[in-house]
């Protein structure tokens, strides 16, 4: 542990004085499910009244809109809230990019929707971890750093998009104009209840297969008709063989079928892959086409694809290696053991991994059960991980540490 400077000393305070806590609990109690637009823009406008008093300009952007896939095979416009935007002195030396997301997965009509304290000093709530809690660190610390000299060499866009818990469709392209020439990027997911970090993740393909095959009666000649559902379940079963320990598949659903003296005629699969690698992701484009053709061969049914990777594999790196030890070593000047750990999961780290900027994308709070009516946010971990964070921006800033 290295003894921290009267400048160091100052802004932490500052940072862990913050009223992170109560901002947690106002953010909880608005719904901000990622399909609820009504809540979506209340929580919008919050976070930019919370922003505000940073320099620079807050901005709400509107999403891009994007394309999905209905059950009956007809794609169809889905709308997104909008995504919030602060730059600040974008013409500094050195430039960060902070990002976070104001949706949750809890509908306007889940059951969830309230806080209790589970016990002293642990938040149950919908969002208290993930990543209400990670947004009032990022506020908290970027408003101690603002407090040093050291803030004029600074410059750092924030990002708090909308639609993060499915996918960020909306939003990609949108975090990667943000990130180009950036030296280094936070996200505040929450970290493990210990505080240990996500290191290398995988990445993440959605995908949509219509099966269309051809109707006829299930008694009177069944071998007339082609079986869509018979079709996407062989689909299902072949694509989950094929792939490896590189890239999991996970086939989800299947949608269609209709009377049973009917032999149905559509169906559309739905399947998730986690590539590890690039070269992972390469090897399960070309399994989706090549199984793809040999089912509609076998079954003389035809298929189309809609979907793709959204979620670019986010590698290890040297670059991240030294953003990583820099977190690290200011755990260690703090009293916290930093760790790290891969995992299988995704978040918009990966996307801006995938532009070359190095990013620590669990710089949230300490917590856990997230997507679940059990998620919490341990309290303590509030002022903590905004030292943390405030610390890490800092040194950055003072060119302590080297990205």
């Amino acid at each position: 542990m290295n003894p921290l400077s009267t400048v160091e000393a100052a802004m932490l305070e500052r940072a862990a004085d913050a009223p992170m806590l109560t901002q947690v609990q106002e953010w909880s109690a608005i719904n901000s499910g990622s399909r609820n637009l009504a809540g979506l823009a209340r929580m919008a406008a919050t976070l930019a009244n919370a922003f505000a008093p940073l320099p620079g300009d807050v901005t709400l952007v509107d999403a891009t809109p994007v394309e999905t896939m209905r059950a009956d095979g007809q794609v169809e416009t889905i709308l997104h809230g909008q995504h919030l935007h602060l730059s600040v002195r974008p013409n500094a030396p050195v430039q960060l990019l902070l990002t976070g997301h104001m949706d949750t997965v809890f509908a306007a009509d889940h059951p969830f929707q309230a806080q209790r304290w589970i016990k002293p000093g642990v938040l149950n709530g919908p969002g208290v971890a993930d990543m209400k809690g990670g947004i009032a660190v990022m506020l908290s610390a970027l408003r101690a750093i603002e407090g040093t000299e050291a803030a004029q060499i600074l410059g750092y866009d924030v990002i708090l998009n909308s639609d993060e818990e499915v996918g960020s469709p909306s939003s990609a392209g949108l975090l990667r104009t943000v990130a180009a020439g950036k030296v280094a990027a936070f996200t505040y997911e929450p970290a493990l209840p210990d505080g240990t970090l996500a290191g290398a993740r995988a990445g993440s393909g959605n995908f949509s297969i219509v099966v269309t095959g051809r109707s006829a009666h299930a008694g009177r000649n069944p071998d007339d008709g082609r079986n869509a559902l018979l079709a996407a379940a062989d689909l299902a079963l072949r694509l989950k063989a094929g792939s490896g320990p590189g890239c999991s598949c996970n086939p989800a659903k299947i949608e269609g079928g209709g009377p049973n003296n009917v032999v149905p005629d559509h169906a559309v699969l739905r399947v998730n892959f986690r590539p590890r690698t690039p070269q992972d992701e390469v090897a399960a484009r070309a399994l989706i086409e090549r199984t793809m053709a040999d089912v509609a061969r076998d079954h003389e049914v035809s298929l189309h694809l809609h979907g793709g990777f959204g979620r670019p594999p986010k590698p290890m790196d040297d670059k991240a290696e030294r953003l990583f030890g820099l977190v690290k070593q200011c755990g260690a000047d703090l009293g916290l053991e930093i760790g790290w750990r891969d995992t299988g999961g995704v978040c918009d780290g990966n996307n801006i991994a995938a532009c070359g900027v190095p990013v620590v994308d669990t710089m949230g709070v300490r917590g856990g059960s997230i997507h679940s009516d059990a998620e919490f946010l341990i309290a303590d971990s509030l002022p903590e991980r905004a030292r943390l964070s405030a610390l890490a921006l800092l040194r950055i800033a003072q060119g302590r540490h080297k990205i």
